[in-house]
């Protein structure tokens, strides 16, 4: 396809999602920045960490979303006592005419947008049944490998003040997700509107602005927007500020962190750039786009130790100190 049709073609494409994107706002208020993270790290292809309070719309948000792209939607209620093949689908007897076999039936795995509800409520061995699945889009159930449907994306959910009873994560798991994102709790001015919205009249639900094959037309347009080599490079420093042992670290990094990111952190950040710049409708990628994706992509991928607990000391504290030392080092 011509330079010409690609561009033509994107604007069409990227109007449908301007147009989404104004029905979710309204239909989750107060989340206009999670609405526009959400659908950058879709576009770039990405799975998504949501963590915050019970209450503030993270399963609405999922739903209206999966609804708006025209991709089929399940949930999962993740709990102690679910099973791997409560996810991804299990051999189940047939018998006909005398003669048994086994057929595969499908999990709630296999479809377009996945919500994991609660991810980390489930025992470390549910939770490994999801690995597979992000990486590969595919699940392997006795012997056999099965395709998951294209595109396929997974936004897992998870409550940051319920300890008892929870598995945390473990790092190969949270690596699987390209963003972790913060669901804030909205100010006294969106708490009104949701509070007049939804105590009145049901809401409408959200259209259908896209199809599939629309969705991974987009992803693949992502893939093709220009981040040149001094972002590239930029990025790769940004990576090694994050770690205790390389060279002039600052003191703080070495003293609160006790391992940094690794490529695909990076490979998380310039996807994300590149998605922020095509939504913003530009050809190549600009390092505020990098700037912004910095934080969900690293949040739940640099490992602090135990005196950043004691200190409280949280990744966006110092992530300024990695920023400045890349762009030094960059120039």
């Amino acid at each position: 396809m011509a330079p010409s049709s690609i561009e033509a073609r994107a604007t069409e494409l990227l109007a449908k999602v301007r147009s989404l994107r104004q029905q979710l706002t309204t239909q989750v208020i107060g989340q206009e920045a999670l609405v526009d993270d959400l659908l950058v790290a879709i576009l770039a292809g990405g799975h998504v960490l949501l963590e915050g309070l019970p209450g503030l719309g993270k399963t609405l948000l999922v739903r209206s979303l999966g609804r708006g792209l025209g991709l089929e939607c399940s949930r999962v209620q993740f709990t102690p006592d679910l099973m791997p093949s409560d996810v991804t689908g299990t051999q189940i007897v047939d018998e006909e005419g005398g003669r048994r076999t086994f057929r595969f039936q499908r999990g709630p795995l296999f479809a377009g947008l996945v919500l994991a509800d609660e991810i980390n409520r489930a025992t470390p061995k549910t939770q490994s049944a999801l690995l597979e699945a992000m990486q590969e889009h595919s699940v392997t159930v006795a012997g056999t490998t099965h395709a998951l449907p294209d595109p396929f994306h997974v936004v897992a959910t998870q409550n940051p003040i319920e300890l008892e009873g929870t598995f945390p994560l473990p790092e190969a798991q949270l690596d699987r997700f390209l963003f972790r994102l913060d669901v804030c709790t909205p100010n006294v001015e969106a708490m009104t509107r949701i509070l007049a919205a939804t105590t009145a009249n049901e809401p409408t639900p959200v259209s259908v602005h896209l199809q599939a094959a629309e969705l991974r037309e987009l992803q693949q347009i992502v893939r093709g927007v220009l981040c040149g080599s001094h972002l590239l490079r930029f990025v790769a420093e940004l990576l090694l500020a994050t770690h205790p042992e390389a060279e002039q670290v600052d003191d703080r990094t070495r003293r609160f962190v006790r391992y940094g990111a690794s490529a695909r952190a990076g490979q998380a950040i310039v996807l994300g750039a590149k998605a922020r710049a095509l939504l913003a409708g530009r050809p190549a990628v600009v390092k505020a786009d990098l700037e912004a994706c910095v934080l969900p992509a690293l949040q739940h991928r640099v490992l602090l130790g135990f005196e950043a607990d004691a200190e409280r000391i949280q990744v966006r504290d110092l992530t300024q100190s990695w920023l400045e030392r890349a762009e030094r080092r960059s120039k």
